[in-house]
């Protein structure tokens, strides 16, 4: 008998030093923007776009909180009403993870401020939020069985929408080195391509959720951009499988909706075929085709990322 304590000693130090598991991060969860004019941003998402609001939230006066536009069952777009005139347009994104209390030892672990616990949001997941390098704010949301989101599954996804699939987010970002400690190194993102518009300086990095086919877009900057122009940066890009199709769809709605900006149709740096659309406050829609023009790799930078 004298021989157990030593022995459940042992044990516990061996749990101790045990690595915390990184749970599974599945997808690009919402991006949450700040909008001058809710109701004007409501008819850009549905009236042009499409997309049906699925819920909302009250202020305790009564006035809204944020609502909810709905791209498939598991991601959206957030409008909250703005704080302040002029300032930028993101309020944060959110990734989605099989296990938000597992994630928040993880992160913890890592050396990441975290919360001290992981609260229910006001639609019943399992939420909480921690900053990345640039001071973005990253939600990490858990769908609950008993949750608003796996309550309206199936509901709210009319067949005429623009896109059922919300492929990328892309952020400012003023160190890739930073970035990717935080996205990669932490978080288990894996890199998929490197973009620039410029020889001389890398432009963009996209990395993918470990568990998934979504991605952010890390958008490179020796300076960052004015906040009052962060919007048109700041992005979500919406997967169409025909650019023609989607062109022909929108076109009669741009009409209808009164949206002015021209529709153009253009083929970027990474030989996909893409069309930008604006909100009223200038925050950018991306539509884009899942596959380059010509069925090849799109070609990969080697310029060095710019020093800021």
């Amino acid at each position: 008998m004298r021989f157990l304590a030593p022995l459940a000693l042992a044990a516990c130090l061996c749990a101790q030093t045990q690595p915390v598991r990184r749970p599974p991060i599945t997808g690009v969860a919402h991006i949450a923007l700040y909008v001058k004019d809710v109701q004007a941003a409501r008819y850009f998402y549905t009236g042009l776009l499409g997309y049906q609001e699925c819920f909302d939230l009250k202020n305790p006066d009564g006035s809204l909180s944020l609502t909810f536009i709905k791209i498939n069952d598991r991601q959206y777009i957030e409008l909250f009403p703005e704080r302040a005139a002029g300032t930028d347009r993101l309020a944060h994104i959110s990734i989605e993870t099989t296990d938000a209390a597992q994630m928040r030892l993880y992160l913890a672990s890592k050396g990441v401020k975290v919360p001290g616990s992981v609260p229910k949001g006001r639609i019943g997941n399992s939420n909480f939020n921690v900053k990345d390098p640039d001071g973005h704010t990253v939600e990490i949301v858990q769908y609950e069985p008993a949750g608003w989101s796996v309550r309206e599954r199936g509901r709210f996804l009319p067949a005429e929408r623009v896109s059922a699939r919300m492929l990328h987010l892309g952020i400012l970002v003023g160190s890739l080195g930073r970035s990717l400690a935080f996205y990669h190194g932490i978080l288990g993102f894996q890199e998929t391509w490197r973009g620039t518009r410029d020889p001389k300086a890398l432009s963009w990095v996209n990395v993918r959720v470990p568990e998934g086919s979504d991605y952010i877009e890390l958008m490179l900057y020796k300076e960052l951009p004015a906040e009052t122009s962060r919007g048109s940066q700041h992005h979500i890009a919406l997967e169409v499988p025909d650019m023609d199709a989607a062109l022909r769809w929108l076109t009669p709605r741009a009409l209808a909706t009164g949206y002015r900006r021209p529709l153009e149709v253009r083929t970027g740096v990474n030989r996909r075929r893409q069309l930008n659309l604006f909100d009223p406050d200038g925050t950018r829609t991306e539509l884009m085709e899942p596959r380059t023009v010509d069925g090849l790799a799109p070609p990969v930078s080697a310029a060095p990322p710019p020093i800021p």
